[in-house]
């Protein structure tokens, strides 16, 4: 079983990075939360949580132990897969995470896609306790000043990037022209912003 990987970067994207370990290329998918933390290039170390299935072996990356435990969480509870737990990872950071299943915030659980209000309730029911017990560090934010749109090409990674994530054609489009972002935002700073703003 896979539980750490240091290698170098040979390609990263939003949902996964495909880290160079002596040769041998390792597809390992990742939260947006570890995507922003990731370098262009170079060397990284992601924890791994191997998913074995029937048609299947992934592997599902984070770059703090903190969002591997919070990941681990997610699928033990019934109905929540390894993609729909990248998912909710990628929408809420784990201190906001901890936060809104120690307070029993549905509303805010039931805004990511993929979860509705019972699964919002079941998630608080088996994971208060749990998520109190983790240590879920500091949040690190960058807030972005001036009114400018970024380059296209940026809006259309994220754009693809959310839409991935399930959210609707309409919630994009709206999001993207709340924006505001400087001209050279990246897209993980532009990321970021898009799902403060959809979370809210």
């Amino acid at each position: 079983m896979i539980a750490l990987l240091t290698g170098q970067i040979a390609h990263k994207s939003p949902d996964h990075v495909i880290l160079d370990v002596h040769g041998v290329g390792y597809r390992v998918m990742i939260p947006f939360s570890t995507y922003y933390e990731l370098p262009e290039e170079g060397v990284a170390t992601l924890h791994i949580h191997t998913s074995v299935r029937e048609d299947a072996i992934l592997l599902y990356g984070f770059r703090t132990r903190t969002e591997k435990s919070f990941f681990q969480l997610l699928i033990s509870v019934s109905g929540i897969g390894p993609k729909l737990a990248r998912d909710i990872l990628s929408n809420i950071q784990p201190p906001q995470l901890a936060g809104a299943l120690i307070q029993g915030d549905l509303h805010k659980l039931s805004a990511i896609p993929g979860i509705g209000k019972k699964t919002a309730e079941r998630l608080v029911l088996e994971l208060k306790d749990k998520a109190g017990k983790l240590d879920t560090g500091s949040l690190s934010a960058t807030e972005a000043v001036g009114r400018s749109l970024p380059e296209s090409s940026v809006l259309d990674d994220v754009s693809s990037a959310l839409l991935n994530l399930g959210y609707k054609d309409v919630q994009v489009r709206k999001v993207l022209a709340e924006l505001d972002c400087v001209g050279g935002a990246s897209v993980e700073e532009v990321l970021k912003q898009a799902l403060k703003i959809l979370m809210k």
